[in-house]
C-alpha cells in the first residue's frame, strides 16, 4: 500500500517528528511506501511530491519546519481542485492520506472524505492550541516556551528604562499562548480574544504597577479586540480561507497607553519566531505518538477520524467533530488568573 502525506497551513515545530513517526512505523510494521506532498494540499492538486522513505526522515526528529513544505492552499477555491486530487491520487496508487494541519487543512480533509469519499486520517497541528476533541496540538507547547523566554527578557529592559512593554503574540481566535506564556512570565496585564478588553482598565493596571515602582508588561494575543472597538489590522488581504492576516493590536495599545498614562510604551511582535526553531521535548514526543498512531487507523482502516491527546492516551475522534468548532479559552481560566493583573 502507497500513502500519501502532507503538510498544511503555517508551519510549527514537530511537524518533521510526527513525519519520522509515520513513515519509520509503516515501513518496518507494516511495509508500506509512502510519498510526500509538497506544500500543503498544493502537493496533490498538482501531483508534486517527493519520496519519503527511512533514510529520508533520519536526522528529522530536532528539526524545526516541515521537510514538505507547507502552504495555505485551499482545493475548494478551484473548480476542478477535488477532481484533480482524486485523479492525482489513483495516478501514483495512492490509497490513503495523512493529513498533518490545523484548523482549514484538517477541514479539508474532512471534506473530502465525507463528501467525495477520500480515505483520510488528520494529524493535529497549530501552535494556537484551538483545535478541539484534543487536549493539546503539537506545535503550541514550543511556542509558549519561546514567548515566555522573550517576556522573561522584555522584563529587564522594561525595569531598566521603566517604560511599559507590550509583547503582541500569535492568536488569532483563542488567547492560549498568550494566556500560557503570559502567566509563565509573569506579565502584569493578558489580554485574549474571546474577551474584549477595556483601555482604560488596562491603563489603570498599568498605573497600579508603576505606584509600586514596577515596569509593566503587558502581553496581547493577535486577535484581541478592545471593547469599543474592531480588530486591528495592518494589512486587510485576506489569505485562500478567508483569513485576514493579523497584527498591529500590540502596536495601537501601547500608542495608546503612551497617550492616556503619559507613561513610554514600546511593541515587540514576536509573530512568526513562535513557529520557528527546535521543538521542545514534549511536542517531540506527542508529534511522535500521533504520528506512529495515524499510521496504525491506516492500517486498520479507520478514515475520517483524526488522532488527539486524551490525558495520556491518544485516541480517534471524526474529523468534522474535530473541526466543527475552536477551542477557546474558558472565561473561568481567564479570570483565576486576573489575579495577577495590575
Amino acid at each position: 500500500m502507497r500513502i500519501g502525506v502532507l503538510t498544511g497551513g503555517g508551519d510549527c515545530p514537530g511537524l518533521n517528528a510526527v513525519i519520522r513517526g509515520i513513515v519509520r512505523k509503516g515501513v518496518q510494521e507494516y511495509g508500506y511506501e509512502f510519498v510526500g506532498y509538497r506544500d500543503g494540499w498544493r502537493g496533490p492538486l498538482e501531483n508534486d511530491t517527493v519520496r519519503l522513505d527511512i533514510p529520508a526522515v533520519r536526522g528529522i526528529l530536532p528539526r524545526g519546519g516541515t521537510i514538505l513544505g507547507s502552504s495555505r492552499t485551499n482545493p475548494f477555491e478551484r473548480a476542478d481542485g477535488i477532481h484533480r486530487i482524486r485523479e492525482n491520487l489513483a495516478d501514483l496508487d495512492v490509497g490513503a492520506l495523512v493529513a498533518i494541519g490545523g484548523e482549514d487543512t484538517l477541514g479539508v480533509a474532512a471534506r473530502l472524505h465525507d463528501e467525495y469519499g477520500v480515505p483520510v486520517v488528520g494529524v493535529p497541528k497549530t501552535i494556537d492550541n484551538d483545535l478541539s476533541a484534543t487536549d493539546y496540538t503539537f506545535g503550541f507547547d514550543t511556542a509558549v516556551n519561546i514567548a515566555t523566554e522573550a517576556i522573561d527578557r522584555l522584563h529587564t529592559t522594561a525595569e531598566s528604562h521603566m517604560r511599559v512593554l507590550v509583547c503582541e503574540v500569535m492568536g488569532r481566535h483563542a488567547g492560549w499562548i498568550a494566556l500560557h506564556s503570559g502567566l509563565a512570565g509573569g506579565a502584569n496585564v493578558i489580554l485574549i480574544p474571546e474577551q474584549r478588553f477595556d483601555v482604560d482598565q488596562v491603563c489603570a493596571w498599568i498605573t497600579s504597577r508603576f505606584r509600586a515602582s514596577y515596569a509593566p508588561i503587558v502581553v496581547v494575543a493577535e486577535g484581541a479586540v478592545p471593547r469599543d472597538g474592531e480588530v486591528v489590522l495592518k494589512d486587510e488581504s485576506l489569505d485562500s480561507f478567508g483569513h485576514v492576516r493579523l497584527s498591529g493590536v500590540g502596536e495601537w495599545l501601547a500608542k495608546e497607553i503612551e497617550k492616556r498614562t503619559g507613561k513610554e510604551a514600546r511593541t515587540t511582535v514576536l509573530g512568526h519566531i513562535q513557529r520557528g526553531g527546535t521543538p521542545s521535548a514534549f511536542d517531540r514526543w506527542l508529534a511522535t505518538r500521533f504520528g506512529l498512531h495515524a499510521v496504525t487507523c491506516v492500517h486498520d482502516g479507520d478514515f475520517g477520524v483524526m488522532v488527539a491527546l486524551r490525558g495520556t492516551d491518544i485516541v480517534r475522534v471524526p474529523l468534522a467533530e474535530a473541526t466543527a468548532r475552536l477551542k477557546t479559552v474558558d472565561p473561568a481560566l481567564y479570570e483565576e488568573v486576573s489575579v495577577f493583573f495590575g
